[in-house]
């Protein structure tokens, strides 16, 4: 006993000593790591910049996108064996010309809707005056009316003027006369062509810079490594890969989903009778760009002119039926076979990129918006500087399924942690949700309440939600306990996993899970009893306070085959030999094991074989399958040893001694 609490000690002293450096060299991680201001003021500049010279980046911005788009088509062309001046020419003439002829109809057709809105105008008079003449309708519309009229009344009425003495009449104000002059050619041809330069200017800087960009693409690329990260190469070849990829990929996919939505709308108006149904089918192919506000924007001008183009309600309705249809199938069909790898951003980062692109650049932003978000993950996936921007806007979890579950426990909220759970239990059984999700949260929770940052009353918080969100997850538990696959069937099918948690039957068997020292022990406990359930054992579980010398003996043992005592602080050990041989003299026939629970960094077998021995249980294991192995084994349990032999005969002699000088007295 006093060789195993020295060893103990030393092994506290050990770990405390670890401990120490473990939270030395967290504390110098912390102190070296950089301030995070000088990120922030950077961006903030940056902002500024790309604000107040957007002139200069927009067209920089449109035809470096325009070149991640077309540099796969110029990559298979240099694959096939054509020159590479032939296919960058080419690759970019043909994509101009493309959008110069989509330009030039949609042009034709907003011409023709132009022309014909006039005779649209009887269609919306009459449908306004049916509105009028319906039964609540009308006193509606009557009402607003008439608070119109008031509103725009008190707006134009002059305010009555007080003069405080007579004024002198106002003088009469000079007429301005406006002379007009005929416009020589020259300069009628200057007001046309002044405001198309603005847009070819632009349009040429982009139609060249795309074609040097392909031109140098690989020049470019080295110069950029050179000037950021030459002294990563990897991590920057990554990053330049990735956005590449990402880029090219999300704009070559968000093209083909909108020609398969705006073809079929083309189709759809024209059969319905829509005037210029080619045109909303173009328009939806560009509108769709903009994220959640195109596809609005393109079914709304078609919808107004189904409204005012017929004379009854039917086309109108048909319209929003097709709209419907297409969105349902676009959404939730092509959308996800097309995009076998997403964006990586969030719904929301979607959303408030499009509002800051927007206000950054207009329009042009708002389509670029998606796109450029995109390159802003990227970066800060492989720039720790730019880290924020990853967690920000992307769609990955930032947090583990451990931290996640410790995070709703501590906040109370056992109903979302059921949710999670729920979700994860539909890729998982339970036995491997609890082993690797639900134990080491608990282990958090433990180590939290260890070092002090974690109080009673947050540990009877956590502890009593973590017993809800086991009694929620009892209904899965019961269809785990009716399925019959087999060890042999999971190995058949590949599954890894399975062989780890391939847990025998219990049938027959009976096992009491008893907490250690702790709440957060006792639902441990029940994590581990409800698994056993699941096998097909009698399973029970018991709070720590059973443990406790005034209650140890109430405990109910008889017809038990193993006891297994749950464990998250490793400080219980230094007791654990006290109760197992307690617990062994109770009940002799029972298999007394212990459950140190460990997420990582579980000892070996000899270390393990170690400790079985000096605690004198019949096991000693660190993880849920394990745990319910050895709690569901047939083997004996071991005898319990007796004290040292070396202490009986001390105790004799001193013993008969003492007798002898007593009977010595009697005889005086």
């Amino acid at each position: 006993m006093l060789k195993f609490s020295r060893g103990v000690d030393q092994d506290r002293a050990a770990a405390a000593g670890g401990l120490q450096q473990i939270a030395f060299a967290r504390s110098a991680a912390a102190a070296a790591q950089p301030s995070r201001l000088p990120t922030l003021v950077a961006t903030a500049a940056t902002v500024a910049v790309l604000y107040f010279a957007r002139d200069v980046f927009l067209p920089l911005a449109i035809a470096i996108l325009l070149t991640f788009a077309l540099a796969p088509l110029v990559s298979r062309l240099r694959r096939v064996g054509c020159p590479r001046s032939v296919a960058v020419v080419g690759t970019v003439t043909t994509a101009f010309l493309f959008l110069s002829a989509f330009g030039a109809v949609i042009a034709m057709q907003v011409s023709e809707v132009a022309q014909n809105l006039p005779t649209y105008q009887y269609n919306i008079v009459e449908k306004v005056r049916t509105l009028k003449e319906t039964g609540s309708e009308s006193q509606i519309l009557e009402r607003i009316g008439r608070v119109i009229e008031r509103i725009s009344t008190e707006i134009s009425r002059p305010e009555p003027e007080v003069r405080a003495s007579p004024e002198p009449a106002p003088e009469t104000e000079p007429l301005l006369v406006e002379i007009f002059s005929p416009q020589r050619p020259v300069e009628t041809l200057k007001n046309i062509i002044n405001p198309l330069l603005g847009p070819l200017a632009t349009t040429g800087l982009v139609i060249v810079v795309v074609i040097f960009m392909l031109f140098e693409r690989e020049e470019l690329r080295d110069r950029f490594i050179r000037l950021v990260g030459y002294g990563d190469l990897h991590r920057t070849t990554e990053a330049l890969q990735d956005a590449g990829a990402r880029v090219g990929r999300y704009l070559l996919m968000q093209l083909v989903v909108n020609i398969t939505y705006g073809i079929p709308l083309a189709i759809g108006l024209s059969l319905l009778g829509i005037p210029n149904a080619v045109l909303w089918g173009m328009l939806a192919i560009v509108l769709r760009f903009v994220p959640y506000i195109g596809p609005v924007i393109a079914a709304a001008l078609p919808l107004f002119l189904a409204f005012a183009a017929a004379p009854g309600w039917s086309l109108l309705v048909w319209t929003a039926a097709l709209f419907i249809v297409l969105e349902l199938v676009s959404n939730n069909v092509v959308e996800p076979w097309l995009y076998g790898s997403r964006t990586g951003l969030s719904p929301l980062a979607i959303i408030v990129a499009a509002i800051f692109w927007a206000w950054l650049w207009g329009p042009v932003g708002l389509v670029l918006s998606t796109p450029l978000t995109v390159c802003l993950v990227v970066l800060g996936r492989h720039v720790p500087q730019f880290e924020f921007l990853e967690i920000l806007l992307g769609n990955e979890p930032v947090l583990d399924p451990k931290e996640r579950l410790y995070q709703r426990l501590l906040a109370g909220d056992p109903d979302e942690a059921t949710d999670n759970a729920e979700d994860m239990l539909e890729e998982k059984y339970l036995v491997e949700f609890y082993d690797t999700v639900a134990i080491p949260a608990l282990l958090l929770a433990e180590r939290d309440r260890a070092r002090g940052a974690l109080t009673n009353a947050q540990a009877a918080q956590i502890a009593q939600s973590a017993n809800t969100l086991i009694a929620n997850l009892e209904e899965i538990a019961g269809e785990e306990e009716g399925e019959e696959e087999t060890g042999a069937e999971a190995q058949e099918n590949g599954d890894d996993d399975a062989d780890e948690y391939d847990l025998p039957l219990g049938d027959g068997k009976s096992v009491l899970c008893v907490g250690g020292r702790s709440d957060l022990d006792d639902v441990a406990a029940s994590m581990l009893a409800q698994t056993l359930w699941i096998q097909g054992a009698e399973a029970a579980h018991a709070g720590h306070d059973v443990l406790k010398a005034g209650n140890i003996k109430a405990l109910k043992l008889e017809g038990r085959n193993a006891v297994v005592l749950s464990v998250l602080d490793q400080d219980f050990m230094r007791h654990a030999k006290f109760t197992v041989r307690r617990l062994k003299r109770m009940a002799p026939a029972a298999r007394i094991g212990i459950v140190l629970w460990q997420e990582d960094g579980r000892p070996g077998t000899t270390e393990r074989d170690q400790l079985v021995e000096s605690l004198q249980a019949d096991f000693v294991v660190f993880g849920m399958g394990d745990a319910v192995r050895e709690a569901l084994s047939d083997e004996l349990p071991r005898s319990l040893k007796l004290a040292h032999p070396k202490i009986a005969p001390g105790y004799a002699m001193r013993r008969s001694k003492r007798a002898d000088r007593e009977s010595t007295v009697k005889a005086d």
